[in-house]
């Protein structure tokens, strides 16, 4: 698809959206740009911005659309594009028009910004010409004007972006696992699979997909795929990848090889033992020495969000797990936790359910306190479950000063939601920032 002189309009006036807007002006596109939100700023554009609607007038000129991941395809202005069969894209599919060099794709519903940065950073220990783009919060389209011939692109796609691809096809993929979430978006849970594994969409017998072999969705689907796959394993021994074993070692499957012992990483616990061995599993596809693998991943650190440590205040851990963001990453984030643990909870309801989380707490949590748009919703799941030692709380603040009161020394806070952040926050991010700020003033 050319753009050059095509009229175009972006949808969604988010960082994605923005950095969508600079890249098809230096296409040559004919630019508008559209939000549903009626009381935008839009001052400081030198291109028509509508907000609410499109007059139809324009919309008939259109020749393509750029949606942000943030935007549902089954607002209005989609079912008007399609009904005139404007083509729909997003940011992901946009930038890949341009990309000169190799491109990395990692999706999943856990791990995948940890897993991102990992192959990102093994990436530039062999190749400094490496980007690292995505939902990682770098649009792929601010950095694509920047690849070469020789340069490797490492994308973390989520599923909202996956809805728009259309030709994107990356050398390497990695699913790294399937659990419920944005229900409220994807409605069925099948289509949440098919939209996670469309990574694999374009992809032949010349390229690879890396899957988690303890996913039984994954397991059972990677027959059907049009690549070639690879798995991991963190609880069983497999001969077609990689496996952890019981002393803990990543074992080469196919022939014996231990690479490493996860005593020697800096992010401990199974799922990162899986994170480790689908990096190791995509770069050493990319031809990268196993050498200079095995010294990246012993080198790496966690990344920030993900059972991040904050601070010690009166004998008394605080842990960071704000991209905690559904229940099953939030069930990782307990599971880390080696003291009895205040567990701080709740947020914007993305249609889940929580009972699996509540199970998980497996007599580590000894208090829950609960904020947020589903507090009421996890305090009645937490009663089914025979869990009590719940309170409700009214922000953020009054949560970590209740924590404060409540834990003892010895004892560990944890903030890790089990739900996204859009009912009191602009990201996760911002969530947990404000938790590091209010735990620093303690």
């Amino acid at each position: 698809m050319t753009l050059a002189e095509k009229n175009v309009v972006v949808v969604g006036l988010g960082k994605s959206g923005l950095a969508a807007y600079e890249l098809l002006n230096k296409m040559g596109a004919n630019v508008c740009l559209y939000d549903g939100k009626e009381d935008l700023d839009i001052s400081g554009y030198d291109v028509p911005v509508y907000l609410g609607s499109i007059p139809e007038d324009v919309l008939v000129t259109l020749d393509c659309a750029v949606f942000s991941p943030g935007v549902p395809l089954t607002i209005s202005l989609a079912e008007a594009l399609r009904e005139k069969n404007i083509p729909i894209i997003g940011e992901i599919e946009l930038a890949f028009l341009m990309e000169k060099g190799t491109v990395m794709g990692i999706t999943g519903t856990n791990g995948k910004t940890t897993t991102t940065t990992l192959v990102g950073e093994i990436m530039k220990a062999y190749n400094k010409e490496t980007f690292v783009v995505g939902n990682i919060g770098n649009p792929y389209t601010k950095e694509v004007e920047k690849s070469t011939e020789r340069s490797v692109t490492v994308a973390e796609i989520s599923s909202f972006q996956l809805e728009t691809i259309d030709t994107f096809c990356p050398k390497v993929s990695a699913v790294l696992n399937i659990t419920p979430d944005h229900l409220n978006r994807h409605k069925t849970m099948e289509c949440y699979i098919n939209t996670k594994l469309d990574i694999t969409k374009n992809q032949s017998r010349e390229e690879l997909c890396v899957l988690n072999y303890e996913d039984d969705v994954l397991r059972t689907r990677a027959s059907s795929l049009p690549c070639r796959v690879a798995f991991f394993s963190s609880k069983q021994k497999i001969q077609n990848g990689l496996y952890q074993n019981e002393e803990k070692d990543i074992v080469d499957g196919a022939t014996g090889e231990v690479l490493m012992n996860m005593s020697e990483s800096s992010i401990p616990g199974d799922h990162n033992c899986e994170n480790i061995m689908a990096a190791i599993l995509m770069t050493r596809e990319m031809g990268v020495p196993m050498d200079t693998i095995i010294k990246a991943v012993k080198s790496f650190q966690a990344v920030e969000h993900r059972v991040e440590y904050v601070k010690t205040v009166a004998g008394v851990e605080y842990y960071n797990d704000s991209k905690g963001t559904n229940p099953d990453a939030a069930i990782k984030g307990i599971q880390s936790m080696s003291r009895p643990t205040v567990l701080i909870g709740g947020g914007y309801d993305k249609g889940g359910e929580f009972d699996e989380w509540i199970q998980a707490f497996d007599g580590k949590v000894k208090k829950l306190l609960l904020m947020g748009e589903t507090k009421e919703k996890i305090a009645e799941t937490a009663e089914r479950n025979g869990f009590t030692e719940y309170e409700l709380v009214d922000s953020l603040e009054q949560a970590v000063k209740r924590a404060a009161e409540l834990a003892v020394d010895g004892d560990a806070v944890l903030l890790s939601p089990a739900c996204a952040s859009w009912d009191m926050f602009d990201s996760y991010e911002q969530r947990g920032c404000m938790f590091k700020d209010f735990v620093k003033n303690l």
